[in-house]
């Protein structure tokens, strides 16, 4: 049984917890207890979350276990030295050490990170490369794997981490069992941006939210303003305005995002040919998709499959 030990700390965010659930659906699928949790604080007992709610906890004591996670807050929190050393301790005994959302201030604080790729949620990832310059912040993604340290996002970016962990242990049809009881996507690539398209544009009224949606679940079509226009029953002239008005970008732009958002997802976590990649999210080529890649990214689609593939192998 490998051993999962999540550190927390008063004023815990609860979310936190979420990842808990993906090893608990695991054993499930496994039929067997193949995690065990242990929820750890320096002195033990009731540890009160953000929120109130409190975990029993134990006191701090040998630091061998395969996995030690540490939590997140809704703010920025840092260790005592005692649960720095205990991290530090854990690095060396532990086969990993993990962060979820804001808990990386506690590695960082610890010197786990130093010389590493690590991220954070997105408010505090500017904050935390300030704070810890030695650090090479990735601000833009869901998870990272450094070695034998591993750093998410946000809060519900720890269920992807979790996911991530069970895949490297388990293999990928047990991951992706579990994702689909849990009813979550499986799985956002430890690259994979962590924000959206349609979060970014955030449209107001309820057309052009359809039109966005519309254009998100039918890549493959032209979509041009005319086609969008009408699934919304406005003239293209109006639609165009009120589109730029709401979004302050023009239909096309959007369209390409979304286009290259799916696009890429698609390279980083599949095995589809460049060319199915480029027909199903709407380039028509493989030429076309590379163009956009490069201009968004800065990269080639091969390149960044390349990358992904080798993340998640460390």
């Amino acid at each position: 049984m490998q051993t999962i030990a999540i550190l927390l700390f008063p004023g815990f965010q609860v979310m936190s917890l979420a990842a808990v659930s993906v090893f608990e659906f695991a054993n499930i699928d496994l039929g067997g207890e193949a995690y065990g949790i242990r929820y750890l604080s320096r002195t033990g007992g009731q540890v009160p979350s953000s929120f109130g709610m409190s975990i029993d906890t134990e006191p701090f004591g040998d630091p061998a276990f395969d996995t030690l996670m540490i939590s997140g807050a809704p703010g920025i929190m840092l260790p005592t030295e005692a649960e720095s050393n205990f991290i530090r301790a854990a690095l060396g005994s532990s086969r990993r050490v993990a962060s979820i959302c804001t808990g990386a201030f506690f590695l960082a604080e610890a010197g786990i990170l130093d010389g590493r790729r690590a991220t954070t949620h997105w408010l505090l990832a500017r904050e935390l490369q300030v704070r810890y310059p030695r650090i090479k912040i990735e601000e833009d993604r869901i998870f990272i794997i450094d070695g034998s340290v591993w750093t998410s996002a946000g809060m519900t970016a720890g269920v992807d981490l979790a996911l991530a962990m069970v895949e490297k242990d388990q293999g990928p049809d047990v991951a992706r069992s579990v994702a689909r009881k849990l009813v979550v996507y499986h799985r956002r690539a430890g690259g994979q941006s962590q924000f959206s398209t349609l979060l970014e544009l955030e449209p107001k009224s309820d057309r052009i939210q359809k039109a966005l949606a519309y254009a998100r679940g039918n890549l493959k079509n032209i979509l041009s303003v005319e086609e969008l226009a009408e699934e919304v029953h406005l003239s293209p002239r109006q639609f165009s305005r009120a589109f730029r008005s709401e979004t302050g970008q023009s239909p096309a732009k959007a369209v390409e995002n979304l286009r290259l958002e799916a696009a890429r997802l698609m390279m980083e976590q599949g095995r589809h040919p460049i060319d199915v990649v480029a027909t199903e999210t709407g380039f028509a080529d493989r030429e076309r998709m590379r163009r956009a890649f490069v201009r968004a990214f800065g990269q080639p689609p091969q390149a960044i499959r390349r990358n992904a593939q080798r993340e998640f192998q460390k």
